[in-house]
């Protein structure tokens, strides 16, 4: 009897990790559009149904004391370490969540946002668009934790 609550416990909880890898909640590593620059770190965390990220790290150490003076909003001015690039996306009814935006802190343009977590939760798909989702780009972020 033990041991089948012990494979009861294990599959319950295969079942949980799974489940938490398809959202966009946890850390991630940013690439550049390209592909082959790593940027930066970005924490995704989850409050009312709504997830932001904030940037933790950035790895071009001489970009990592930079402020964001193209930003347009209470952002302008301020350390992009540190910084919330992501705000209010909502899941959707395909897997994605929408309906937030995400800030380029290198040209201070705010986009709308939707993030799609793919390859079983490896990857993240972030794409910033303005006005329709096919007006825009996408960069693929790597799952960190």
């Amino acid at each position: 009897m033990m041991h089948k609550t012990l494979i009861a416990l294990l599959l319950a909880a295969t079942g949980c990790a799974a489940l938490a890898q398809a959202t966009p909640v946890g850390l991630w590593k940013t690439i550049d559009d390209d592909g082959k620059i790593e940027k930066s770190m970005v924490r995704i965390t989850e409050s009312g149904g709504a997830v932001s990220g904030r940037v933790e790290k950035i790895f071009d150490l001489a970009k990592a004391s930079e402020v964001c003076h193209d930003c347009s909003d209470e952002r302008k001015n301020q350390a992009v370490m540190g910084m919330t690039i992501i705000r209010g996306a909502k899941k959707g009814d395909d897997g994605a969540w929408v309906g937030g935006d995400i800030l380029d802190p290198n040209n201070g343009k705010v986009y709308k946002l939707r993030l799609k977590p793919v390859d079983g939760g490896k990857k993240l798909e972030v794409r910033g668009y303005l006005g329709l989702p096919m007006l825009g780009r996408t960069q693929t972020w790597i799952r960190v934790e």
